[in-house]
């Protein structure tokens, strides 16, 4: 029988003590360079691989991260947006020397129930929610549990909030800008879900453009739906097709322009401008390939990660938020 190679095996190779293998481990700046190089040595010829759970019962520290995603998991592969995020918050983590736990809740309160979960049983030591709502309970048990977290999207309060996001007002105002230019007058629009911010600030900035080119919102080429998905956008768009044909449809998320092209191709409809959000890589399969905004969701990801890590090993940290820009990527549904 192979016996496990212990921390006093790896002490007695480096030439040092226990409790100095236990410090190199946790990258304490009392020791050397030239001892934790011998430690690290020792380590790798041995083959010696620290016991986790040990070191976070010492350290009072997991070196975790927990993620809330807001859908099932069976979900997950449909939407590429969270995907993209979760490569971002994974790559940085995994420099840095955290490591992430994900978990799927199909609606706020499920969100909430593995939050505290996840406090109760001190599981991971920050936790990063994935959408911002109106009147967030996510939000606020966080901060009245003082438990460090980082939010992607904006927050109902920002003070005291960590948070990553991108202008939405701005970059759905530059949409419609940039449709108006190209000489249309009657744009419709399919958003998300009421309740969260990242539709109410798109729907601002479109609302915002058609003003400052003199031209009027009408009710009827507005349609919100519940969920981001090809059936609400397929939905949405043959309600707007019903009421008025417009000229220019923007959405606010990719799916929904999916189900508003296939509502259009059913219908026939040619030279239709059709716009979507989040420019995820199905965008240019779809016939005709999708212009969509450019949201860099890994990059969201990435400082989201940045922001909560910073969090935990700096208390008066400066930053606590990060805007990332956007673009406009012009494909086949803008037509020339």
């Amino acid at each position: 029988m192979v016996l496990a190679v212990t921390m006093k095996d790896v002490a007695k190779a480096a030439g040092v003590s226990a409790s100095t293998v236990s410090r190199v481990i946790s990258d304490s700046p009392q020791i050397s360079d030239a001892t934790k190089e011998k430690v690290y040595k020792a380590m790798e010829e041995l083959k010696y691989e620290p016991n986790m759970i040990a070191r976070s019962l010492a350290s009072n520290s997991t070196n975790i991260l927990g993620v809330i995603l807001p859908n099932a998991e069976d979900d997950l592969f449909v939407n590429p947006f969270f995907m993209q995020a979760m490569k971002g918050i994974s790559v940085h983590a995994q420099k840095r020397g955290y490591y992430i736990m994900y978990v799927f809740a199909e609606d706020e309160a499920e969100e909430l129930k593995f939050i505290k979960q996840y406090i109760r049983s001190k599981l991971v030591d920050g936790i990063i929610l994935m959408t911002s709502r109106e009147n967030d309970k996510c939000i606020s048990y966080l901060k009245t549990t003082r438990q460090p977290f980082v939010l992607i999207g904006r927050p109902e309060e920002p003070r005291d909030t960590l948070w990553v996001d991108n202008d939405n007002f701005q970059a759905m105002y530059n949409v419609v800008d940039y449709l108006i230019k190209k000489g249309h007058r009657d744009i419709g629009f399919i958003g998300g879900p009421a309740n969260l911010y990242v539709t109410r600030d798109r729907l601002d900035g479109y609302k915002k453009a058609l003003k400052m080119h003199g031209l009027y919102e009408d009710g009827g080429s507005i349609k919100l739906v519940e969920e981001f998905s090809q059936r609400c956008g397929y939905d949405a768009m043959r309600a707007i097709l019903r009421y008025v044909t417009p000229s220019a449809v923007v959405t606010t998320d990719d799916l929904l322009a999916f189900g508003a092209n296939a509502a259009i191709c059913e219908r026939n409809i040619h030279g239709l401008d059709l716009i979507g959000f989040n420019n995820t890589y199905l965008a240019e399969y779809q016939t005709p390939s999708l212009t969509s905004v450019d949201i860099n969701a890994e990059e969201l990801g990435i400082y989201a990660a940045k922001l909560l890590i910073d969090k935990l090993e700096n208390e008066d940290m400066p930053t606590t938020h990060y805007v990332i820009d956007t673009k406009i990527v012009e494909r086949d549904s803008t037509h020339k």
